[in-house]
């Protein structure tokens, strides 16, 4: 008789996962969670940007950096999300003083589309979730379509000895040499890498890395 292996393959619906994981709970208690984003704002800040940029920030749904670029007189901001309920509970933390200044995007950064131009691309923790080349090529794809030659662009994920899951799925780890290739090597200049450990609001701590690239 002919032995037969048999693979299970679980398929995750992001949207539906990540509209749970921010439903479920406060935003205290994300792990990923910052009540004050502060080495993105110094990366930002090292950028040079005039008010008027724009700006995107990628999986910024739970974040307060918006909230942070707004305060500083930041005009053209964009914010995209998978999650709906991300983005809800972000308007109604801002209120009116996001109106007219901030769109919301609700869209798998895989495949987003639109004529916009960036001086900036930010992404905190969402690069890491694509485990597979065929995403991470989608990505580049959206990016250097939408990235303008000479904008910056600052990518955070969990480090090489940092968690190996986040929200009960797998993240690919990297170290600042390893995060520029997998951006898109020779396309990008990178200018400088952060590290950070990041205590999570239940006082665990997770190490992240940051690079700061210029598009070529």
């Amino acid at each position: 008789m002919a032995a037969f292996t048999f693979i299970l393959v679980v398929i995750v619906d992001k949207k539906a996962h990540w509209d749970k994981a921010y439903s479920g709970s406060e935003a205290d208690c994300w792990s990923w969670f910052q009540s004050s984003p502060t080495v993105s704002l110094e990366l930002i800040g090292a950028c040079g940007l005039s008010l008027d940029a724009s700006i995107i920030d990628v999986g910024g749904g739970g974040s307060t950096l918006t909230g942070e670029l707004l305060g500083q007189g930041f005009t053209g901001l964009s914010v995209l999300d998978i999650s709906s309920i991300a983005l809800k509970r972000s308007r109604e933390r801002l209120g009116d003083t996001a109106e007219g200044v901030v769109k919301w995007v609700e869209s798998d950064i895989t495949g987003f589309s639109t004529i916009d131009r960036f001086d900036l691309w930010h992404d905190r923790a969402v690069f890491h979730f694509l485990t597979n080349a065929a995403d991470r090529q989608k990505y580049r794809e959206v990016l250097f379509r939408n990235l303008k030659p000479g904008g910056f662009l600052i990518v955070s994920t969990f480090a090489v000895d940092g968690p190996k899951k986040c929200s009960g799925l797998d993240i690919v780890g990297h170290d600042s040499q390893s995060l520029h290739k997998a951006l898109g090597g020779d396309r990008l200049q990178l200018l400088e890498s952060r590290d950070e450990e990041h205590v999570t609001p239940k006082g665990g701590v997770q190490k992240f890395i940051y690079g700061r690239f210029v598009c070529r």
